[in-house]
């Protein structure tokens, strides 16, 4: 699709004719697409001729690669063997070395290897959050403590007026919670704005779930919860008298 949208745009280019090389080529059909494999864009190819291509394009009598599909995943190390073998006898390979002048690449090896790479990025990524969210929660929690010192008479007037330990707790622990949740929508607003960003600049195709943005925001509510325990439950024992009288 690299390709058709470079020369036609939106057109159709069944049946137009383009010049590859000074040779004009009639299209006859597109390729579906495939995507990028690493920096390489599959979708941005052209496919001729084998022999226009050797004889009258590229000017040479060999061929650099040659792609293989096997009819099913298990026949793929089978098929791997037995091209190796029709290589060896039709080049008449008989030394190590001339055994060893080319190359197999067996693409479900490639994409094992991708998927267990990947699977270590997201394990990584996954620390790095954790460690954010740790940071992110003492942050929350010094603020709270620092907010319950300094309401200190505030506190003890509350509680000189008729209000109760647990009515102090969850004053406290509302705050922490729409302190996180307040966190969590602006982290949530800004990692939306990087991806529209990534997707307008570089033209990559990046989708954001609502299931991953409530997952985020429930559990930022839940940060807010366990690192605003501590400093509600120390703002509701303190003693009212005590309270009053501080400096």
């Amino acid at each position: 699709m690299t390709v058709v949208k470079e020369l036609f745009g939106s057109n159709n280019p069944v049946g137009k004719t383009v010049k590859i090389n000074l040779i004009n080529f009639k299209v006859i059909g597109i390729l579906p697409v495939k995507g990028t494999t690493g920096p390489q864009d599959q979708d941005d190819t052209v496919i001729i001729p084998i022999t226009t291509a050797m004889y009258r394009v590229l000017g040479k009598e060999y061929i650099d690669s040659i792609y293989v599909e096997a009819k099913s995943a298990d026949l793929i190390d089978s098929a791997q063997e037995a091209i190796t073998k029709l290589i060896i006898k039709q080049h008449r390979l008989i030394t190590d070395d001339q055994k060893d002048s080319f190359q197999i690449r067996n693409m479900a090896d490639i994409k094992n290897t991708l998927t267990s790479t990947t699977k270590t990025m997201s394990l990584l990524l996954g620390a790095i959050a954790a460690i954010s969210l740790l940071v992110g929660g003492i942050g929350i929690m010094n603020i709270m403590l620092v907010s319950v010192t300094e309401r200190t008479r505030e506190i003890g007037l509350r509680k000189a007026i008729g209000a109760n330990n647990q009515d102090i707790m969850t004053q406290f622990l509302i705050e922490a919670v729409l302190m996180s949740f307040i966190g969590g929508l602006a982290g949530v607003m800004f990692g939306g704005g990087i991806s529209f960003l990534i997707t307008f600049a570089a033209g990559w195709s990046v989708r954001i779930s609502w299931a991953s943005i409530a997952l985020a925001t429930v559990f930022s509510l839940f940060v807010g919860v366990i690192f605003g325990l501590w400093p509600a439950n120390k703002a509701s024992q303190l003693n009212p008298i005590e309270a009053l009288r501080y400096e």
